[in-house]
């Protein structure tokens, strides 16, 4: 299966004078939900789609507990899951607090093996698609 991609031009907005260029934008096909998951799941091993739902259904609940209490999580060669914030900057040590805190951002960072896999991935283009 191929990751799609239209081809979208855009403008410098640095420099509203230069010329546009033509960039690559992938195409999301869908969302697969987390019953269809659940489903893949128990297709693919000896728990039924039920348990795996259970399964997907802790596995966020523990996930979101260990973000929320400071820890990064790591699944095996997955990659692992960990949190940043933006803040305003102040002038003095002093001055920052917890206030300072703007946004809570989660991070997935690919473990080995994912890395490895996605650099096979293949491109179609979608207008091709639309010319057959």
């Amino acid at each position: 299966m191929a990751i799609f991609y239209n081809k979208i031009e855009r403008g410098n907005p640095m420099d509203t004078q230069a010329p546009k260029k033509w960039y690559a934008v992938l195409k999301n096909v869908g969302m697969i939900g987390e019953k269809e998951v659940a489903k893949l799941v128990s297709d693919e091993t000896t728990i039924n789609r039920k348990e795996a739902e259970m399964a997907l259904d802790q596995f966020e609940k523990i996930m979101v507990r260990l973000l929320l209490d400071g820890h990064s999580v790591q699944l095996g060669d997955l990659g692992s899951f960990y949190l940043t914030c933006n803040s305003e900057g102040v002038a003095t040590k002093e001055e920052l607090t917890a206030t300072n805190i703007k946004n809570l951002n989660i991070r997935f960072t690919p473990g080995k093996e994912v890395k490895e896999a996605i650099q096979h991935a293949t491109f179609k283009d979608l207008e091709t698609l639309a010319k057959k």
